[in-house]
């Protein structure tokens, strides 16, 4: 018997581990720096409890291996030492099965010869709507080299390179054949890494999926080759109405698995979710449920690399800078519109010089198809990175400009304190978003 529950009792997060598996010979073609096995969930509060305990067992190992494209099941469960039945002894297995759709395999043979041959029959279910490539020994984020090209639907690049590898997004609905059944199995990935996360549910018809894949090319001695592809992670989305006639795409899960992460997989994500925004005419806006302080730095510093590569939205923002001779008249100077340095005089006009105007910006937003709260976070990073230092007048537009929109967003909160200490927190609260900015824009090369 017990008498020390605690030498029992094992951590849920150690005591589970995942892995995506694939057959020998293409196991054999991976780097030194891939590893898919052996990683561990981040939490398990969904599945054993809020304190993320495993009672009864010494030593115990929980390992849930999928296939890495098809993600078929295999649960082995080992431990050291075993207290005998009870009600206060957790089933693991019983537990888990809870989760994770009935059919997974317990025999390590026979998950073997599913991996081998799911490696030949799985494809993707769905619509490809999205695709870039990687160098295969160097798969770090590093797109100013050339090596991360994005593709539109249909169109993926064939490289010449032999170590590049592709992936791609998959768009699905319930109604893509197989979809429903492969979503069950990929779907205990959002209870283990998303915080506060619950599984969909499968009669709400309106669910729309988007799943990363790893594409690799096997090439033979014989000179054929094979393609396999391989689960990276996925999103969820739910269209609301939007007046009058079209939808508002909320981005609801959104994944990357731990060996993927940290690559810049989670950006062309959510990058191939927004083109895929962009191209659709009954899409009015893409926004995103209650997001992850992690992901909304992802979100914004992807908005603001688009924005800055809209090359009609930049040049309508900010302007042209125009030389002017030294005798542009003592009014033009007076007036503000250009400064007197000596020799040159330069002049930027442009639509983003605060306080931004509302009707153009509000006319970008719609063609941008960004939310509307989103979209002025974004100008106000831009607005603020190009801020003149010197210029007073500036300045104070702006601050009065944010501070606007601070006060209408926590206008319920605001509008209960006196004069002076809604001034207070409005100044405290533009400072510490101007601060929040600058984070931001340092992340943005």
């Amino acid at each position: 018997m017990a008498t020390n529950p605690a030498a029992w009792t094992a951590d849920a997060n150690e005591a589970l581990r995942l892995s995506l598996v694939r057959t020998p010979e293409d196991k054999a073609a991976l780097s030194t720096r891939e590893a898919y096995e052996g990683f561990h969930p981040t939490f398990t509060y969904p599945i054993f409890g809020e304190d993320e305990k495993i009672y009864g067992y010494k030593g115990l190992t929980t390992d849930l291996k999928f296939a890495s494209g098809s993600l078929a099941q295999l649960l082995t469960i080992s431990y050291s030492e075993r207290l005998p039945p009870s009600a206060a002894v957790d089933d693991v297995e019983g537990t888990l099965s809870q989760f994770i759709p009935p059919g997974y395999d317990t025999d390590p043979k026979a998950f073997a010869a599913r991996v081998e041959a799911d490696a030949i029959s799985f494809k993707p279910p769905g619509e490809r709507i999205y695709s870039y490539s990687r160098p295969a020994r160097q798969r770090g984020w590093a797109p100013s080299k050339g090596k991360d090209r994005a593709s539109e639907p249909g169109s993926l690049e064939n490289d010449e390179e032999e170590d590049v590898v592709e992936f791609e997004v998959y768009h699905s609905t319930w109604s893509t054949p197989g979809f429903r059944e492969y979503h069950r199995r990929m779907q205990l990935f959002v209870l283990l890494y998303i915080e506060g996360a619950s599984y969909i549910q499968e009669d709400e018809d309106a669910w729309e999926f988007a799943v990363l894949y790893e594409k690799r090319t096997l090439k033979k001695p014989d000179g054929t080759s094979r393609v396999t592809y391989h689960f990276v992670g996925y999103s969820t989305l739910y269209p609301f109405f939007c007046f009058p006639d079209r939808v508002r795409l909320r981005i609801a899960q959104f994944l990357i698995l731990p060996p993927y992460q940290q690559e810049g997989h989670g950006s062309a994500l959510y990058n191939a979710l927004y083109q895929h925004v962009r191209r659709s005419q009954h899409v009015a806006e893409l926004t995103v449920e209650d997001p992850a302080e992690a992901f909304e730095d992802l979100r914004d510093r992807n908005d603001l690399m688009m924005l800055r590569n809209e090359e009609r939205f930049m040049k309508e923002a900010f302007g042209d800078e125009e030389e002017h001779p030294d005798e542009d008249t003592l009014a033009d100077v007076i007036k503000g519109d250009i400064g007197a340095d000596g020799g040159m005089l330069r002049q930027r006009r442009g639509m983003l010089d605060p306080p931004v105007d509302k009707a153009w910006a509000e006319a970008w937003r719609v063609e941008l198809k960004l939310a509307g709260r989103q979209f002025n976070r974004l100008l106000e990073m831009l607005q603020l990175q190009r801020l003149d230092q010197d210029d007073a007048r500036a300045h104070k537009a702006y601050r009065l400009q944010v501070k606007e929109r601070l006060y209408r967003f926590n206008y319920e909160i605001l509008a209960q304190l006196d004069k002076k200490e809604c001034h207070q927190k409005l100044e405290e609260t533009f400072r510490t978003v101007c601060a929040d900015y600058q984070r931001i824009l340092a992340l943005v090369h």
